[in-house]
């Protein structure tokens, strides 16, 4: 990226050569421009006219284009005299580059990160003292995305998993065989589990016809399940690892774990240039090594002192498909974010995933010093009849993402519920059990609290309307929502 920009200074300055304050004047717009690029889209995206989004890349690179090509075409015709325009512009560009080190200083001032050896947080993080703190249990909570129940594989995917589900209970987990998430989108299931409650009062605080996500993305960063536990003495141990920007990472974490496969300062530099529409291919392994190093370090995380509250929502088995069954790596120019319609690629990552979830668990279980708590949930099931999110939602073919049939919920709504309650704790779990019940349980059991169980019901919503809930705990044809 800085050879891009030196690149592009030395091209103006030849084309300016023999009038160096016309060349300042369009090398620091050139800078501005691109080093404001990836800010000013974080606040125009998804914004619409009528139902045309006008807040997209394509129109945003134009925009910018048009401004350059009109601000070098005036700078070459005009006749004043631009001296005090290129102090401004320095100045405006010297601060925009200035922003991504302000951001990485103020990161690194409010979290800890690991890393290289997780073992080294012991000598660098404090332990909180609470009584009996050593008698209380790590808690794991591990999202795997779009992980399917066992049904909806043998039904839509030919697939029995027999093998894993048994492995998991030969090890002591309960596994809710009929559970279905709440809801089908991450960002509203994730704000329910983590938060106990159900979400349909966003209807009204956000608007039934909104498609704003600022409310829930804020409850699954400021949660009630990660305050409780703050008050029991728990340290919060966060994977920065998913890639999506709630749980990407959270401000509240006592401790950060992330990859650090690109460090601070490019990572910020992308996200907030002209580089950004290009981010997917910049970082084309990105996905990767944080899906792999979130499986190699998590079994680690028991090494750090004092009871933790491990989260870690990796994004896998959803699409981009990496891994074949044995872990062999698909080629880059398959990789699509929207593509659930290819089973046989879900399938194979999922099969992939149990491998590294069965490693896991021998990890987490022999190194315990306390028997943990671990919970291993998909946040929504898998998504090959509901057709192209990204599609024209007019077409029949991606109907599912408005209102699903009777099989699109068979598919897309059952989810593998995997419970390990040490004490048997296990004894008070059930088939049915959904997430939002999860936290209430573990909370009833090991912390003596008295939350009522509610009903465990799934409700859906529009992919472009996600506010505007129904009931579909009765699986049955909702097209006539319409």
């Amino acid at each position: 990226m800085l050879g891009f920009t030196a690149i592009a200074v030395v091209v103006l300055w030849l084309i300016f050569k023999k009038d160096s304050n016309k060349a300042g004047i369009v090398t620091s717009v050139l800078l501005v421009l691109f080093f404001s690029y990836g800010r000013i889209y974080e606040i125009v995206v998804g914004f619409k006219i009528g139902n045309f989004v006008i807040g997209r890349h394509i129109y945003l690179l134009a925009a910018w284009l048009i401004i350059f090509i009109a601000c070098t075409f005036f700078t070459v015709r005009t006749k004043i005299n631009l001296h005090n325009l290129i102090s401004i512009l320095n100045i405006i560009a010297v601060i925009l580059v200035l922003f991504p080190l302000v951001n990485i200083g103020i990161y690194k001032f409010r979290t800890r990160d690991i890393q290289q050896d997780i073992a080294t947080v012991q000598q660098e993080e404090e332990t909180v003292i609470v009584k009996n703190s050593d008698k209380l249990p790590d808690i794991y909570y591990i999202i795997l995305d779009g992980y399917a129940g066992s049904d909806s594989l043998e039904e839509f995917y030919d697939y029995d998993n027999h093998e894993f589900i048994d492995f998991m209970t030969e090890k002591g987990f309960f596994i809710a065989s009929k559970s279905r998430c709440n809801y089908p989108w991450t960002y509203l299931s994730l704000a329910s589990t983590l938060n106990m409650e159900y979400v349909n009062f966003l209807s009204e605080d956000a608007g039934i016809e909104s498609d704003d996500r600022t409310l829930p993305y804020d409850m699954i960063t400021n949660n009630k399940v990660w305050k409780f536990l703050d008050s029991m003495g728990y340290q919060f141990v966060h994977f920065d690892s998913s890639g999506w920007g709630p749980t990407d990472r959270n401000r509240n974490a006592d401790i950060s774990i992330r990859v650090n496969r690109f460090n601070e300062f490019y990572i910020s530099m992308i996200h907030t240039t002209m580089l950004k529409p290009f981010e997917k291919y910049i970082i084309t392994d990105s996905g990767i090594q944080k899906v792999l190093y979130s499986f190699s370090n998590l079994g680690r995380v028991n090494q750090i002192d004092g009871p933790k509250y491990i989260f870690a929502h990796i994004m896998t088995p959803h699409p981009p498909f990496f891994f074949g069954a044995d872990g062999e790596l698909i080629p880059e120019a398959e990789y699509r974010l929207d593509a659930y319609w290819e089973k046989e690629k879900y399938l194979d990552q999922l099969i992939y995933v149990n491998s590294m979830i069965e490693t896991l668990v021998e990890e987490i279980l022999s190194g315990s010093k306390v028997p943990p708590i671990i919970i291993i949930q998909g946040d929504h099931g898998a998504r090959s009849t509901l057709g192209n999110p990204r599609g024209d939602r007019e077409d029949p073919a991606n109907i599912g993402w408005l209102y699903p049939t009777a099989e699109m919920l068979r598919e897309s709504t059952p989810i593998l519920n995997a419970y390990y309650l040490p004490d048997a704790g296990s004894n008070l779990l059930y088939d049915s059990i959904s997430p939002v019940n999860t936290f209430r349980l573990i909370f009833n059991i090991y912390f003596d609290k008295d939350y009522e169980l509610l009903e465990d019901k799934c409700y859906y919503s529009p992919y472009w309307q996600p506010y505007d809930f129904y009931d579909v705990t009765e699986i049955k044809d909702y097209t006539d929502q319409q």
